[in-house]
């Protein structure tokens, strides 16, 4: 039997998994789908067993955007959809601000607000053959999901522009010189790889991970001088929270045996 909700959980170890599970809509975004995504970063944040949280897709794609039935029910019913694209924003910044790490797994496609929640993730893994844009004007809609606003510093203003002003889609392999996309592999071991990176990400999980993940996001487009104030202070902070001390000496001894046995 086919599974009706919306949203996958998988917990793989430290690493919890989404799977959009909209597969005969290819995954576009509704309301159900953006409320379960949306609980989901509020559980995944409370567990301490969870060190990393990867979205995936499930079927032929990993999102192709929202759900037009959405948008003309609300329409009909003489609502502007951006009441609903109000609450995807707001749960795609709270994947950007979120303290644990996100890896987009991409597939397929990844258009409008697929792209958008990859954009909203920390890093992204993709298989050569993806589709990737924003795609918004070729049905005369704009943006709402954050892409006007994260696409230029993910790939560039020039390549950003050209996505945005045309609606062209490009396979992930062209995205490769931006440094936006971590690993572009071939869809046979998309898995293996989103996997492994996932793990690398888990390794190092720990209270000054999630303190660096914050700061990252708090001086994203700030200026200089504050950032680095921000940065001085987390700094500060970390040092006695997280016993980065301890951590040196132990670091050091094996050193200072050896240097001691001269």
């Amino acid at each position: 039997m086919t599974d009706t909700t919306p949203l996958i959980v998988e917990q793989r170890g430290t690493v919890r998994w989404l799977l959009l599970n909209r597969p005969e809509r290819r995954n576009a975004l509704d309301a159900a789908l953006i409320e379960a995504l949306d609980q989901q970063i509020t559980s995944a944040e409370a567990d301490p067993d969870t060190a990393v949280i990867a979205v995936a897709g499930n079927g032929p794609s990993f999102c192709a955007g929202g759900d037009f039935h959405q948008f003309l029910e609300l329409h009909e019913r003489g609502a502007n959809p951006v009441c609903f694209l109000t609450d995807v924003s707001a749960c795609f910044s709270r994947i950007a601000a979120s303290p644990k790490p996100w890896v987009a797994v991409l597939h397929g496609h990844a258009v409008a607000g697929g792209l958008e929640l990859a954009l909203a993730c920390d890093v992204v893994v993709a298989a050569d053959t993806t589709l990737i844009g924003d795609g918004h004007l070729k049905r005369r809609l704009v943006p709402a999901g954050g892409s006007s606003v994260r696409l230029p510093a993910a790939v560039g203003r020039g390549l950003s522009r050209w996505l945005l002003l045309t609606g062209e889609l490009l396979p992930a392999t062209a995205f490769a010189h931006t440094g936006w996309i971590q690993a572009v592999v071939p869809a046979a071991e998309l898995a293996a790889t989103a996997t492994r990176i996932c793990r690398q990400l888990a390794d190092q999980s720990s209270p000054a991970q999630q303190r660096l993940k914050t700061l990252l996001h708090r001086i994203d487009g700030i200026a200089p001088e504050q950032a680095l104030r921000e940065e001085l202070a987390t700094f500060a902070d970390n040092w006695p929270a997280s016993s980065v001390a301890d951590a040196l000496r132990a670091f050091l001894a094996p050193h200072s045996t050896k240097a001691d046995m001269k």
